[in-house]
Parts: structure tokens; sequence; C-alpha cells
């Protein structure tokens, strides 16, 4: 299933030099944040989870994932270079599951190990936070890659799109209306970050079972949704 060939060219197109200056500023910004927070106000566990939770997973790990997981497929379907691949003898769903796997990696990179070094620098990974919010990064990042990997491929303006879920949706109407939480991501990777550090350090209004089945079956769904849209794309000229 996995293709280099297409994980090369995938590579190449996500962390081009546009795109890899805008993933390295998040990460970059949490670790000055942490090494501020650290300096300022010493180490100190709710003040950790806050930002791991409030930057680091509200906003830096959805933002992450929009620029990957758009950015693995989408640009070559606007610009008609995605007809290179399909006019090769490979398999649609091995074009999509290499870019989903290209994504994945790509998001978990610059999410979850900044993830991690943030948390030992802002309280030495006191309570297990380090590492509960770096094992919700690395969930989120493979839900977010197949969300986003879809909106590629189903619209042009996956990029907007993905911005509005990981803005408006998660952050805005995930804080003010309750049953928006259960419909996202974030709050499904907080209840494994919840279970590791405990629920007095982090908060998920999921249940971890329910968080469990939701990010498989979410990711399930949207890697198969993805290769179905891709199997139909039709070259032009072809019958």
């Amino acid at each position: 299933m996995y293709n280099p060939t297409v994980a090369r060219l995938t590579y190449r197109a996500v962390l081009g030099r546009r795109r890899a200056a805008i993933l390295f500023i998040l990460p970059a910004l949490l670790l000055v944040m942490a090494v501020a927070v650290r300096s300022f106000n010493g180490a100190d566990d709710q003040i950790a989870a806050s930002l791991l939770g409030g930057f680091g997973i509200a906003a830096m790990v959805p933002l992450i994932g929009v620029i990957a997981g758009t950015g693995a497929i989408g640009p070559e379907i606007d610009d008609g270079s995605i007809v290179y691949l399909l006019s090769k003898p490979l398999k649609r769903s091995s074009i999509i599951f290499t870019k989903l796997i290209v994504a994945i990696a790509v998001t978990m990179a610059f999410s979850a190990i900044p993830m991690l070094i943030a948390g030992f620098v802002l309280n030495g990974n006191g309570q297990q936070i380090a590492i509960a919010y770096t094992v919700a990064a690395l969930v989120a990042s493979i839900a977010y890659s197949a969300v986003f990997l879809l909106l590629g491929t189903v619209s042009r303006n996956a990029v907007v799109i993905g911005l509005i879920y990981a803005i408006v949706w998660e952050s805005v109407f995930g804080s003010l209306v309750e049953g928006a939480r259960t419909l996202s991501v974030q709050q499904w990777a907080l209840a494994l970050a919840e279970d590791i550090a405990g629920e007095g350090l982090v908060g998920s209004d999921v249940g971890l079972p329910l968080a469990i089945v939701l990010l498989a079956s979410v990711t399930t769904l949207a890697t198969w949704y993805a290769g179905r849209k891709l199997r139909v794309l039709k070259l032009a000229g072809e019958e």
C-alpha cells in the first residue's frame, strides 16, 4: 500500500519552502512561551496543563494538521499535477494511504515533539503532563490528517474550510456549545490525556471509550472516502 515514490513527492510538496516556514512558526512559538512561562512562574503543573492544552492542543495541532493534511494532495489537484500520479499504474487507494502516512508523520513531528519538549521545560513532566499532552497530540495528528486530507480531495477551499473547523468550530463553538464538544477531535484526544494525567489537570467532555471509537471511526471513514473520491476522479480524456 505504501509507495516510496508517492511519499517522496508528497514530502516535497508538504515541506516546500512556504509551508515549511509556516510549520515551524507554531512549534517555535510554543517553545518560546514555555521557556518564558517557566522563567517567570517556575514549575507549575496547572500552568503547564493550561499552556499545553490551551495553545498546543487547541491551536497548534489542528493548524499544523490543516497545513499537512490539505498540503498532501490539495495543491496537486488544484494545479492538475495529480494527473502525473493518476496516469501511473498505481492503485488510487495506495496513493491516498501513502499521502495520509506522510501527513500524519509531518503533523506528529511538528506537534508532538515540540509538545513533549515544552512539557518538560514547563514542569519536568510533573504529574505526567508532558506525556499526557504528547499522547493527545499524536492521536489528534492521525485524525486531523485524515480529515484534512479528505478536505483536500473534495474541495478547492480545503484550507479555508479546515481553518474554519479548527478555529471556529473547535475553539469557539467547542467552548460555548456543549453538544459541539462531542464532535471535536480536540476533546477526543484530551480524553486520552485525561486518562494519563488525571481529571484535575486535564478535562474532556467525552469519555475515553467513546473517544477511542470516534477517533478510529472518523480516521477510517475519512481515509476510505478520500480514496473513493480519488478513484472516481477522471483524467482529461478518460472515459
